[in-house]
């Protein structure tokens, strides 16, 4: 069952940073769902394409539902419209794709760009030297069925909260970088996300105004 108390002292923890609230709710079930919806919980994280468009018509039609995982081009056109937003624009291909399916599908897609600052393998995103093109671009308006409402970044899977820091500190720096650049960078990204059931706490002590948690409402994934 959801996990009432903890959940409840999420967010007041969240209250103080401002922090929204993504419950990672991937691979647990509907009935799940529907009882952390009913304390009040409406933005949802799902990591599978299939999954999340299995869900979304089982589910109320105001929740947020947010993609987080890996996003293959060749699921963009499944995707769309469902989420409200997508978190995982990790190359400038797929924003051409995600680009062409919004505009077929006439919506405006909101999404993050994520930066790869881990230094493992696992982890995806575009690298600090070439995000700031695409970043741009997307401010200045020529991806126009494209919203970019901010940065999200992974850090490395460790015990060690010191690298955390560091990974999401610079993540945290960039995104100050790019906000001073303009008004309209700063409309454009509002949204810092990082930080998940393990890493939250340094996520907020780095900025972030979004955290991914799944663990700690729902318990142990079910696979």
């Amino acid at each position: 069952m959801v996990r009432k108390e903890r959940y409840f002292e999420l967010l007041d923890e969240l209250k103080d940073s401002n922090a929204e609230l993504v419950a990672v709710s991937k691979t647990h079930s509907i009935d799940k769902i529907k009882a952390l919806y009913e304390l009040g919980q409406r933005d949802f994280g799902e990591n599978r394409v299939a999954e999340l468009i299995e869900k979304a018509p089982q589910l109320p039609d105001d929740i947020r539902w947010h993609f987080i995982g890996n996003l293959q081009s060749k699921k963009v056109k499944n995707l769309i419209p469902v989420p409200w937003l997508i978190h995982s624009v990790n190359r400038p291909k797929l924003l051409r794709v995600i680009q062409k399916e919004a505009a077929k599908n006439e919506v405006v897609c909101q999404i993050l760009v994520q930066l790869k600052i881990a230094e493992e393998d696992t982890k995806s995103g575009f690298d600090y030297s070439n995000a700031e093109e695409s970043i741009d671009k997307l401010v200045a308006g020529e991806y126009p069925n494209i919203q970019l409402r901010g940065l999200m970044g992974m850090a490395t899977f460790t015990d060690d909260m010191n690298v955390v820091r560091d990974e999401f500190s610079g993540l945290q720096e960039f995104h100050q970088k790019l906000r001073s650049k303009s008004e309209n960078h700063r409309d454009h990204l509002k949204l810092l996300s990082t930080g998940m059931s393990g890493d939250y706490k340094v996520g907020l002590e780095c900025g972030s105004n979004m955290v991914r948690i799944g663990s700690l409402i729902f318990g142990e994934r079910n696979y």
